[in-house]
């Protein structure tokens, strides 16, 4: 199917929804690397519709997302979701702004407080079986299936696991939370009162850690903001082990990101997505983290 056939065929899609009160508007939601999304304007207000199948190759499964999106709107981290169907769901629109890496960087320690009480509450509100997410498997999986897939990458996978195992190596040991997972800051919405959580697809049971990595270095805070980050969420001066770990796991989470991408490139045609110039941003971070890394915790022997 090609780009310029989506728009129309979605389109009919969201007409078709029994979901609607009277006439209705559609505008398309720009800013997803995996789905596709619109603003629909009906009798009643404004909505999302977002669309998205099951993402086997990146662990991604609608009914485990719908799930947790639900969970989150009964615990007051997300918007309601107001009909769902196979490969289809439509929320409630937020009039927020949605946070740039500025925001963050900015809103660093409400952040912060946000995800400490999303991790602390979301277990009581999820249901289902339990999903694990553990960044160095999904990395190590990620390899599995660029080699499987004859990526371009395939030269660089052995170096990226001997990596990953190493960052993975000095994790210090924390409670099992329930994690978003994705905290791009286009993933975090302002309301002008409250923080919102958009975007569910990783969310499980994971480590503290790589959401307070993943939401550090996709927003690319300094070394001394990620140091407030972690004050505001532990509320207290943080371990030695601690700061060490939330700098393997900001490289970790870069490199996640970018395998997140390889395995893009072999798999999803998002509209206007750009998967190998995303890739090539990723690594070019990534390297830096770890110049930073390897210059305070030293350069691992292999």
């Amino acid at each position: 199917m090609s780009v310029s056939t989506m728009p129309r065929m979605s389109e009919d899609r969201i007409a078709d929804l029994p979901c609607w009160k009277g006439a209705i508007e559609i505008e398309p939601l720009k800013g997803g690397l995996s789905n596709e999304s619109f603003v629909v304007k009906d009798a009643s207000g404004s909505h999302v519709v977002r669309f998205g199948t099951d993402y086997p190759f990146h662990h991604v499964y609608r009914d485990r997302e719908l799930m947790t999106a639900r969970a989150a709107h009964a615990a007051g981290f997300a918007p309601q979701i107001e009909y769902a169907e196979p490969g289809v769901t439509v929320s409630a629109f937020l009039d927020a702004k949605t946070f740039s890496a500025a925001d963050v960087a900015a809103e660093r320690e409400r952040v912060a407080r946000l995800l400490r009480r999303f991790h602390e509450e979301m277990p009581r509100h999820v249901s289902g079986a339990g999903f694990m997410f553990w960044p160095f498997h999904v990395i190590r999986d990620y390899a599995r299936t660029l080699e499987a897939g004859g990526s371009r990458m395939i030269p660089e996978l052995a170096h990226y696991l001997v990596l990953a195992g190493e960052l993975e190596a000095v994790q210090a040991p924390l409670p099992i939370v329930f994690g978003h997972n994705d905290l791009l800051p286009s993933n975090i919405l302002d309301d002008g009162e409250k923080l919102w959580l958009i975007d569910y697809e990783y969310a499980g049971f994971s480590t503290a850690m790589f959401d307070l990595a993943g939401a550090t270095s996709n927003a690319g805070l300094t070394v001394e903001q990620s140091d407030e980050f972690l004050r505001a969420y532990f509320g207290g001066e943080p371990s030695p082990d601690i700061r060490r770990s939330l700098a393997a796991m900001q490289c970790a989470s870069l490199l996640r990101e970018a395998m997140w991408s390889m395995v893009s490139e072999l798999y999803l045609d998002a509209p206007g997505a750009d998967y190998v110039g995303y890739t090539a941003d990723n690594l070019m971070r990534l390297q830096e983290a770890l110049d930073h890394y390897q210059s305070v915790y030293g350069k691992h022997s292999s």
